[in-house]
């Protein structure tokens, strides 16, 4: 059970004190800004930790779930927002090309449905645990991605 320990909208160096004690060594905040926070975190520690951003440190937004392709690896980049101090984190999550799996926020955040749905379709990121995870523009028997480099436009060889 998840509870929140802050009666106020947690400061930056709050939410870095409180994400380096809960989760130790499996979340490395990269560095801050003014009301920005930029972290990474393994694949298996994403789920938790955006629990806990909602739950204990009131982020009630992800204003954003997308993909970038690297050639050598994946990467998944979530952008949570608070609406009470106007904080904004940055998580980035790298997967693997060829086992492009990362659990699903959907079910913490809503809004994250439609994004994990875009970040699918566009990159072929597989978000476990999705409640409706198929594409929404491109046809159902569509093999291909086309925000991977592997994509090769008409015309390319």
């Amino acid at each position: 059970m998840v509870v929140n320990i802050f009666m106020e909208a947690p400061s930056v160096e709050e939410i870095v004190v409180a994400v380096k004690r809960d989760f130790d060594h499996k979340v490395t905040v990269k560095r801050t800004g003014v009301r920005r926070v930029y972290m990474s975190c393994e694949r298996d520690t994403i789920h938790s930790l955006c629990k806990y951003m909602h739950g204990v440190l009131n982020f009630e937004q992800a204003s954003s779930v997308g993909g970038v392709d690297w050639v050598d690896h994946l990467q998944v980049v979530y952008h949570l927002s608070n609406y009470f101090n106007g904080v904004m984190v940055e998580i980035t999550v790298d997967i693997p090309n060829d086992d492009p799996h990362i659990d699903s926020v959907a079910l913490i955040w809503e809004g994250a449905d439609w994004h994990e749905r875009e970040t699918y379709e566009l990159f072929g990121i597989i978000f476990d645990g999705h409640p409706k995870l198929e594409r929404l523009l491109t046809p159902q028997n569509y093999e291909f991605f086309p925000f991977r480099k592997s994509y090769k436009l008409r015309g390319q060889e």
